[in-house]
């Protein structure tokens, strides 16, 4: 079986600071795994480069077996163009931290902008699919609303209906509660609970170590850009092997 997303020898420094070193890892088509590690550990740039939003320095990033941000010819990598990327790239969710919504446009145009702009459907079917995934989210009554009008709790499910509405291979969440008042964090976390679920592969980085225990199928602890540990979250969160591991873990929870 193809993975969902295969990470082989990714490396990545900005300046002499090397953030991802030799990274080697292969999630499975259907599965949530979650990436735990302190802050400046490489989590948010390991997520940027699965969708090339990054550019990496060595190795290949496959999604769905597809190479992602270049083409192989021979044993030579060529770049793709931007547009060729961001075609990649609409078959990869992505739900930041921040929301990154487009203030002047109503939650349901939120979620239809992507799929008609990126993939060139059809902007009445994807409206129709759009009404479904905000319902999905529990938003169907605020369709008509602009962000501004919204809860950040709110905004983030439309974030995450936007993702959806790509159909994409996997999804992507980068801190999707950190930005959220603590009150705000469970309706969010609930819908990506719903996501795993109904079997949508799943990349989540996080803070929140019960989620982690309760849904992921596969825990991922990074340290200053390595893969210090990974295995399914009875092990990592209940029963740490590395040092490193166990300290962090000490001090979250």
């Amino acid at each position: 079986m193809t993975a969902a997303v295969d990470l082989r020898q990714v490396t990545k420094s900005f300046g002499a600071h090397r953030v991802l070193d030799d990274i080697d890892l292969e999630l499975a088509e259907g599965t949530v795994t979650v990436v735990l590690g302190p802050s400046g550990s490489g989590k948010s740039t390991l997520l940027r480069t699965i969708n090339h939003l990054e550019k990496i320095d060595r190795g290949q990033v496959r999604v769905g077996g597809t190479l992602i941000g270049y083409r192989q010819v021979g044993d030579k990598l060529h770049e793709l163009s931007e547009r060729e990327v961001l075609r990649q790239r609409s078959r990869i969710g992505f739900v930041f931290q921040s929301f990154n919504l487009f203030p002047h446009l109503t939650a349901l145009e939120n979620v239809v902008e992507a799929p008609t702009s990126a993939q060139g459907r059809d902007r009445a079917d994807v409206a129709t699919e759009a009404l479904a995934l905000l319902a999905r989210v529990g938003l169907a009554d605020k369709a008509g609303a602009y962000p501004r009008q919204l809860s950040g709790g709110q905004q983030q499910r439309v974030a995450i209906a936007r993702a959806l509405a790509l159909q994409p291979d996997v999804i992507l969440f980068d801190e999707p509660t950190s930005a959220l008042d603590p009150e705000l964090v469970g309706e969010v976390l609930a819908v990506i609970k719903e996501l795993a679920r109904d079997g949508v592969t799943l990349v989540v980085v996080t803070h929140e170590i019960g989620f982690a225990r309760e849904v992921a199928d596969t825990v991922v602890f990074l340290d200053e850009g390595r893969v210090v540990e990974q295995g399914p979250p009875s092990r990592v969160i209940d029963h740490p092997t590395e040092e490193r591991t166990r300290a962090f873990l000490e001090r979250v929870l």
